[in-house]
């Protein structure tokens, strides 16, 4: 073989080896990934063909699909649709969108591919894996019917497990009207929904415009300081009824407009209980903005969670003064939170300190109803040491007691729980929080209840008066009471 003939040899053998790497690469690594590309239309043509899987609720169908006369072939049906929209989002195929849930259900994985090779060879129409959610349909009734015509969100927690059995948010909306196959129809149905003020399209329970969690923040100031070793709940801090921010001329008062309490001092127990704004500015600025980041991050601060969906993160700044931390103290200043975080502080206080990773799926799940993949429980990590949990369920099962969060009371049943009131800029209205678990003694369930623009009521409303009654609806749903 002459010389020219070699390298002629060598350049087609890389050649060939080149062009068998790369379709190796296309129809094996990447086959996810482009078959789930917005532009691959073949693949959006073929999903027409595959009758979706249902989502699925305490055993219920709450969305499914059934047959239809057009090019689409099969029509999505919602039940109870604005009470679950929230989480089961919608699917449209003339739009080519999807949101919520329903969008973790558009992907075809390699489980899917498999699907339709046996739908091939055994000439039977695909359908769909089905996903079995956490949700309590209970649950979910409650806090739906008690949040009403406010605005606002709830989410629920079992604490051991990080299942979420309630996640709602009101608005609601019926997402049949935005699942019409009349592109035209469906694309003004949505663009309605999305003009409103309040917007039905936004959760509420994970994102929007995050509201400042007001006292409901104190628990986790507690936490900081308990698990500092310097700090118990027997310590006592000044009991002024004015404090100025330091470095400041601002002066901030507790909601009473007076002392917290009748003595000079007050503990810290006692200041969660009544929910002082005054003596956690203090203990705030003792501790440093260093410390409450730290515990905030063990919490999920500053973190985005994927239930599937994905969530907002909650934030606690960096480097705040001493002014800005004072402010944080009782859930004011820079830190912001959603349902969803303040729900997880709950729920990891209940579970001895372990904060576990929140989830909305329970298994997904075959056509031949075969479990295609069971979730696990999972571990965010250790937020505190029991005994600083206990500490702080203390103060919160004595404020539901007799404090400051006496709304959430069910006879018979020990909550621990914390309201909050945040402002807000200016003259807007309030921010009403409620956040705890039950039993006390053995937690099942924890709660955090946001009602943003005052509940209706401007400045007037609390957290106890509004926000409180609604956990406790859901609470008492969880435990069948």
């Amino acid at each position: 073989m002459t010389k020219e003939l070699r390298r002629l040899s060598i350049v087609m053998l890389f050649m060939f080896l080149s062009l068998f790497a790369a379709t190796s690469w296309i129809q094996v690594v990447a086959a996810d990934e482009l078959g789930q590309a917005d532009r691959n239309t073949r693949s959006l043509l073929d999903s027409y063909e595959i009758q979706r899987g249902s989502i699925i609720a305490d055993g219920v169908q709450i969305a499914y699909s059934v047959a239809s006369e057009d090019e689409f072939q099969y029509q999505r049906m919602y039940t109870d649709s604005p009470m679950w929209s929230s989480v089961t989002g919608f699917f449209n195929p003339a739009l080519q969108s999807s949101t919520g849930i329903e969008n973790a259900l558009s992907g075809t994985g390699a489980s899917a591919f498999l699907a339709e090779i046996e739908r091939i060879v055994s000439g039977q129409a695909q359908t769909g894996f089905s996903v079995e959610l956490t949700l309590d349909a209970a649950a979910q009734k409650a806090a739906y019917e008690a949040l009403g015509g406010l605005q606002g969100a709830v989410v629920a927690i079992e604490p051991a497990t990080g299942r979420i059995l309630a996640m709602v948010s009101t608005p609601g909306y019926d997402a049949n009207a935005v699942a019409m196959h009349s592109g035209a129809q469906a694309e003004a149905a949505y663009d309605a929904l999305d003009a409103l003020k309040p917007n039905p399209l936004q959760n509420r329970a994970i994102r929007g415009n995050l509201n400042p969690p007001g006292s409901t923040f104190k628990v986790l100031v507690a936490a900081a300081a308990y698990a500092t070793g310097d700090w118990t709940p027997e310590s006592t801090l000044p009991n002024p009824a004015r404090y100025a921010l330091p470095g400041s001329s601002s002066q901030v008062s507790n909601a009473t407009g007076g002392t917290c309490g009748s003595g000079s001092t007050v503990t810290i127990a006692d200041a969660i209980r009544l929910s002082c704004n005054i003596p956690m500015a203090e203990l705030a600025v003792e501790l440093g903005d260093a410390k409450i980041f730290e515990m905030a991050e063990k919490f999920g601060f500053n973190q985005s969670f994927s239930t599937p969906l994905e969530s907002t993160a909650s934030r606690y700044p960096r480097g705040l003064d001493d002014a800005q931390t004072a402010l944080t103290g009782f859930g004011q200043g820079q830190v912001t939170a959603t349902p969803l975080q303040m729900a997880m502080v709950s729920a990891g206080i209940a579970n001895d300190g372990v904060v576990m990773n929140p989830r909305l799926v329970d298994a997904v799940i075959g056509n031949d109803l075969s479990v295609v993949r069971q979730y696990e429980n999972s571990e965010f990590g250790r937020a505190t040491e029991a005994d600083v949990a206990d500490d702080v369920t203390d103060a919160m099962t004595a404020s539901v007691a007799d404090g400051a969060a006496t709304g959430a009371r069910i006879d018979g049943i020990d909550v621990a729980g914390k309201t909050g009131t945040a402002e807000n800029d200016g003259d807007e209205p309030y921010t009403l929080w409620f956040t705890g678990f039950a039993p006390a003694d053995n937690p099942q369930v924890a709660v955090a209840v946001v009602v943003e623009d005052g509940g209706g009521m401007g400045q007037s409303g609390s957290g106890d008066t509004l926000a409180a009654p609604i956990a406790k609806k859901v609470i008492e749903a969880v435990l069948n009471r």
